[in-house]
């Protein structure tokens, strides 16, 4: 069994028709089906036994496969700026730009665990008009409206969620200053969740990352209510010619003050070296 292989069997019966659909239907459709996808491709993977970097490589040329076969087929006008696929500069003259992640977190994926992602997000005319994080790992989405988080309890310590292979240090600096717990997790699209539910306060990343690893979570948390921007505080442009974005602050509303003011007085808030994004001809 391989990608296309499984792709091949599954795709008819994924895919229903759904050009009536609005935008967020289907990107919340979309994330939903790929990360279905993905799971049995886990599953077959555990019985082929297939090595880690195997399971890696096949889910993200499975979920890639069938998103772009899904927008080609859905919104065949729109652009595409995915993280497995050539970046197209003509995307920058268009309206209108899906942004994805066919699988956030493929360390996690391959090692078992549930906090992987997929996420699906719409740009256009400047600002994301829709995104969806699916979180098949624990059978969640954010951004159908479905999840309410919940109430924070005055007087509750901070929980902060960080990346779990390498956290940055200007996070736990503010959680000194904060006396904040941080808490470790993989995908930018489970921290995300994780904030949404109130299973942690904020998510705080300054390591660098590309628009695909946040568009969907940035419009799914705000959808839910959350405040999201840069840690300064500023605009998280889209659809720029580099899709490197330095920095990330995801954050519940009543703390969102009290998060940038301590940053405000933190010293090194810098990004990571980006790495070379494959460019098409």
């Amino acid at each position: 069994m391989d990608a296309n292989q499984l792709l091949k069997e599954n795709y008819a019966r994924r895919l229903e028709p759904l050009r009536t659909c609005h935008d967020q239907e289907l990107a919340v459709s979309l994330a939903r089906d790929a990360g279905e996808l993905l799971v049995e491709l886990r599953q077959h993977a555990a019985v082929d036994r297939l090595s880690r970097a195997s399971l890696k490589a096949m889910g993200d040329a499975a979920s890639q496969a069938f998103l772009d076969a899904a927008l080609k087929r859905e919104r065949p006008d729109d652009a595409v700026l995915s993280e497995e696929a050539a970046d197209n500069p003509a995307r920058l003259l268009a309206d209108r730009v899906w942004i994805i992640d066919p699988l956030d977190g493929t360390r996690e994926f391959s090692e078992g665990r549930p906090d992987w992602a997929v996420h699906v997000a719409l740009w256009e005319l400047g600002e994301l008009a829709a995104g969806a994080v699916a979180l098949p790992g624990i059978g969640c989405m954010i951004g159908d409206g479905r999840r309410q988080p919940r109430s924070r309890q005055s007087g509750d310590s901070l929980r902060i969620a960080v990346s779990r292979t390498r956290p940055p240090a200007f996070a736990e600096q503010m959680a000194f200053e904060l006396g904040a717990e941080l808490v470790p997790m993989g995908s930018a699209g489970y921290k995300t969740w994780a904030v949404t539910t109130g299973e942690v306060d904020a998510y705080v990343h300054t390591g660098g990352q590309y628009e695909w690893d946040s568009a969907a979570p940035v419009f799914a948390a705000r959808r839910a209510g959350m405040q999201a921007s840069r840690v300064d505080g500023s605009r998280l442009p889209y659809n720029q010619a580099s899709p490197y974005l330095p920095d990330l602050l995801v954050c519940r509303p009543e703390v969102s003050a009290q998060l940038l003011r301590t940053i405000r007085h933190a010293d090194g808030v810098n990004g990571a070296t980006p790495k070379a994004h494959r460019t098409g001809a």
